[in-house]
């Protein structure tokens, strides 16, 4: 009977604000990977080369993360009417695959080490974790709000935390190694890695998948939205009410609302969307909905479909 009226286009990625500070956590983690490199390269250091390892696998990721949120700032098209917002969520779910491979990968290399464990240089070994400690500290500090706001960015603060703890493992078995001569250290300490990464990290997957499948949105109630509807004037039922997410911080929502016949006939359509349109954005955070109008009855015409 009606569709809501233009309330303009969704509002920009949660990640967008934050696109210039995600382009200097890439370029430290480049800085690091490479001082890493170097630091191996000297000391034969095997944690240390496998850290390097795991950063070159981040800023592939964080680089994805930059390219994702580029590709969901394009616009809207008629082939594509939400544009490219759902890459960010993409990125999300391909980092999360990721991470949990490196953890799998972590422990793996755990198990070898331990029982064959390789001699290696603590002096450069410590100068250069130190170094990937401070500069993802830095990292963590410049993504610590973004990460709230966005699935992308999140994704991207995960890596940034696991670089800070294996920052922390190769300077913690640095010590004990330069102390003690213990070399198998090393792997007990990337086991503690492994285990505090997969849980956030499947925490990430979990949610990028449920917006991918179209989840209603975290914290919003159905049954309470139907409520708040209900309550506006003229208004006698609703069904067929759908909520999911475009990306992070753009929710949507749909309806088909049974109004009153006086509603239909005597002008009020306007003020009635306005109402509704009102009570989304202002309850539930909405502010992209779609509602239909429509008289009483008018269900029994729409199939099982639109039950």
């Amino acid at each position: 009977m009606g569709h809501g009226h233009g309330h303009g286009h969704p509002r920009a990625t949660g990640a967008a604000a934050y696109r210039g500070r995600l382009a200097v956590v890439l370029a430290l983690t480049l800085v690091v990977f490479v001082v890493e490199i170097i630091g191996a390269v000297l000391s034969g250091s095997l944690a240390l080369l496998a850290d390097a390892g795991h950063m070159a696998t981040d800023a592939a990721g964080i680089a994805l993360a930059l390219f994702a949120i580029w590709v969901a700032g394009r616009p809207a098209g008629l082939q594509r009417t939400f544009g490219y917002q759902r890459a960010e969520i993409l990125a999300a779910a391909v980092n999360a695959v990721v991470l949990l491979a490196l953890s799998v990968y972590i422990l793996y290399e755990a198990v070898r080490r331990f029982s064959d464990p390789e001699p290696v240089g603590g002096t450069v070994m410590l100068v250069a974790a130190v170094a990937g400690l401070v500069a993802n500290a830095v990292g963590l500090w410049l993504l610590r709000r973004g990460q709230a706001e966005s699935l992308n960015l999140r994704g991207a603060y995960l890596e940034v935390l696991g670089d800070l703890l294996g920052s922390v493992a190769v300077i913690v078995a640095a010590v004990v190694i330069a102390l003690t001569g213990w070399t198998r250290v090393d792997p007990i300490v990337s086991v503690v890695i492994a285990l505090l990464i997969v849980p956030r990290t499947w925490s990430l997957l979990r949610e990028a998948v449920d917006i991918l499948l179209e989840a209603v949105p975290k914290g919003v109630d159905l049954q309470e939205v139907r409520r708040h509807l209900l309550e506006a004037q003229g208004v006698l039922d609703v069904h067929d009410l759908h909520a999911w997410t475009i990306t992070s911080g753009v929710p949507v929502m749909s309806a088909h609302v049974v109004v009153e016949e006086q509603v239909l006939t005597s002008g009020d359509l306007g003020q009635v969307l306005d109402r509704l349109h009102e009570c989304l954005a202002g309850h539930f955070d909405v502010e992209h909905s779609t509602l239909q109008l429509e008289p009483a009855g008018h269900a029994d015409h729409e199939g099982a479909r639109h039950r």
